[in-house]
């Protein structure tokens, strides 16, 4: 008999349906066993570590993945973002992958006007009284309507609006 490593032995007087499955079992072992071996690259979260140098965004996160800084977050202005891989560069790391998202402000007066235009010329919402107040991006509606068809049909129409987050209501009937 002849030892292979692969944790199988072949008899020399094997068919070769046999040593074909053999070899195959051996295969299929070393495939599932190999990714066992591998270890994932270690993460290190640095979140703390950069905000006290000053790294400043909604929902950050810094994290070393492979020897790579990820920085992930949401910030109004360019130069915020910018800052926080300055901010990496001065605590010495080279590799960074800034993730951090630069989102537009609301223009809360456009997204007003523009939801008071819509449900104005909507002519299933007739009948109605309906205030709306922008902050943000989130728009609350205020007021009465002549049943449900008019709320789920206002804030439908609002929610379509560019800039808006979310849509409130306090409609009665």
């Amino acid at each position: 008999m002849l030892a292979c490593p692969m944790l199988f032995v072949i008899r020399m007087n094997t068919t070769k349906r046999q040593l074909i499955g053999q070899v195959g079992s051996a295969l299929v072992v070393l495939f599932l066993a190999v990714p066992l071996l591998a270890e994932p690259p270690a993460t290190r979260d640095l979140t703390l570590q950069f905000t006290n140098a000053g790294a400043a965004a909604d929902g950050f996160r810094a994290v070393e993945v492979g020897g790579i800084v990820v920085l992930r977050g949401r910030v109004t202005e360019k130069a915020t973002a910018e800052q926080a891989s300055a901010i990496a560069q001065s605590l010495g790391y080279t590799r960074v992958a800034n993730l951090i998202q630069v989102a537009d402000v609301p223009d809360d007066e456009r997204i007003t006007r523009m939801a008071e235009r819509q449900l104005g010329v909507n002519r299933g919402l007739d009948g109605t009284q309906i205030a709306v107040v922008s902050n943000n991006g989130v728009v609350r509606l205020i007021g009465k309507v002549l049943n449900e068809l008019q709320k789920d049909m206002a804030v439908r129409l609002v929610k379509n609006i560019n800039g808006v987050r979310s849509v409130q209501m306090a409609l009665t009937r």
